[in-house]
């Protein structure tokens, strides 16, 4: 356990020690008072929408030994009630908060894993991070926490973990180069460039360029790349001369290939090249692009010098993060497909390719708006639209506005008339799932994070007791 000193924040921050022991150690850090622990460190985190000073106070009520607020007037009484506490200010927090977690970065001689990419970041963190532990005690970043609060956070509740496993998500330039030189990875991963945020960033080049901003800082990093995304093949193709780049792919040639593809509804197996032989591994979820995380932990688990066999038990064992392809299974055979954490048309067209293996069910699937897509927002829900039809989805359900070129599209290619439904809000879903769900149905979700489908599983399971046969 490698603890900071407060004298140790102090310098990184070029804080002040307004009250309390420089030798004294900080191990638990939190931004959240109603969360806060006996001994924790408060951070006082501000944004535009909340002010982290107002609850310091709070903070050591609840007991926490040390808060870091930014300059604002703490009375001689205030001190008083509280003598055995450390109070430290800065000049803004949330910079501190970024100083102090790649100090304590620095202190761990252990292999960082940074994962990034416009869809999979996610699902590709949890297998690959699950493979990596059947080697090394292994910490990563849990749910959605990988923005510039989330990561350093996460790096803060380093204790005796051995491998460190890091997602990386971006809206704009600069923010991967932050969480970068915060992280200082040694592997970086880079699952696809699609079009999430191109409303932002004006173009897929742009997305690559925002992408390999995970490269900032890193040291001489190993560089896994999905060999099947055509960016990023086209960019490891212009490094010849990189030895430091991996590539995993099942239609072109790389480092690590995928054969003997065979999907089913909840699972998919293939084999590929390790020690000389060709090793089937089992991934126990259906879908190809769960192929392509898996190739993806077997390169991480290759260049740790992982074990085939515990390669194989890491994939073969690990669970994904709730609301990503989780299933939820309703009375009389009903499935729910839980993908409503987030959606651009590359993970919307996933996701449906997945929904079309069920061949001996009927396919419902229940689209709302992708967001951040700017002027190419008509167009990309168009192809959405070309998707449902390809994949023969026999319900399409939409809601949101953007939503509504799917069902347009949808139309267009030939989808019949009496099988596309647009939806106002939720509400109107369920009184049309009410109408038609019936025994066997597998239900899509999927949507930007700001449509709030994820509200819908727990309203759809309440009619499941009225499944018509």
């Amino acid at each position: 356990m490698k603890n900071l000193k407060i004298k140790e924040i102090i310098e990184e921050t070029k804080g002040k020690l307004i009250q309390g022991n420089q030798e004294e150690e900080c191990q638990n850090f939190s931004k959240d008072t109603r969360t806060i622990k006996k001994g924790d460190t408060y951070i006082a985190i501000t944004g535009e929408n909340f002010n982290g000073n107002q609850f310091w106070k709070q903070a050591l009520d609840k007991g926490a030994s040390t808060v870091i607020v930014s300059n604002i007037p703490i009375s001689k009484e205030e001190l008083k009630k509280y003598p055995n506490k450390n109070i430290i200010k800065v000049e803004d927090t949330l910079q501190a908060l970024y100083k102090i977690a790649r100090k304590k970065r620095e202190k761990y001689q252990i292999p960082v894993v940074a994962i990034t990419g416009s869809v999979g970041k996610t699902s590709t963190k949890d297998i690959v991070a699950n493979v990596v532990s059947q080697k090394y005690k292994t910490l990563k970043t849990e749910g959605n926490n990988n923005n510039n609060i989330g990561l350093p956070f996460t790096i803060l509740k380093l204790q005796n973990e051995e491998a460190l496993v890091l997602e990386m998500g971006m809206n704009h330039f600069g923010e991967i180069k932050l969480l970068s030189q915060i992280a200082k990875p040694d592997l970086c991963i880079i699952t696809n460039i699609g079009t999430s945020h191109i409303g932002n960033l004006g173009s897929r080049e742009n997305i690559l360029k925002a992408k390999l901003e995970i490269l900032e800082g890193a040291q001489n990093p190993k560089i896994i790349v999905n060999n099947d995304n055509d960016l990023l093949h086209k960019w490891q193709k212009q490094n010849p001369n990189n030895n430091n780049i991996y590539t995993y792919g099942i239609k072109e040639p790389s480092s690590i290939n995928a054969k003997n593809i065979q999907l089913k509804e909840n699972q998919g197996t293939f084999t590929c090249n390790l020690e000389n032989n060709e090793t089937k591994i089992t991934v126990p979820v259906g879908g190809e692009h769960f192929i392509l995380n898996a190739l993806c932990a077997v390169s991480v688990g290759k260049i740790l010098n992982i074990e085939t066999e515990k390669i194989i038990k890491g994939i073969e064992e690990f669970e994904l993060t709730k609301k990503r392809m989780e299933t939820i299974k309703m009375p009389n055979g009903v499935k729910i497909i839980n993908d409503a954490y987030n959606a651009s048309l590359e993970s919307m067209t996933a996701s449906l390719k997945y929904l079309s293996e069920f061949k001996n069910n009927r396919k419902i699937a229940i689209l709302g708006d992708m967001l951040e897509l700017g002027e190419y927002t008509e167009k990309l829900h168009e192809q959405v639209g070309k998707a449902v039809y390809e994949n023969k989805i026999d319900i399409l359900i939409t809601s949101g506005k953007n939503a509504k070129a799917i069902s347009k599209q949808a139309k267009q290619e030939g989808m019949a008339e009496e099988n596309i439904i647009e939806c106002e809000n939720q509400e109107k879903i369920i009184e049309t799932l009410k109408q038609i769900i019936k025994k066997e149905d597998i239900i899509l979700l999927k949507a930007s994070n700001g449509m709030k489908f994820y509200e819908l599983p727990e309203k759809i399971q309440k009619i499941g007791l009225s499944v018509k046969p």
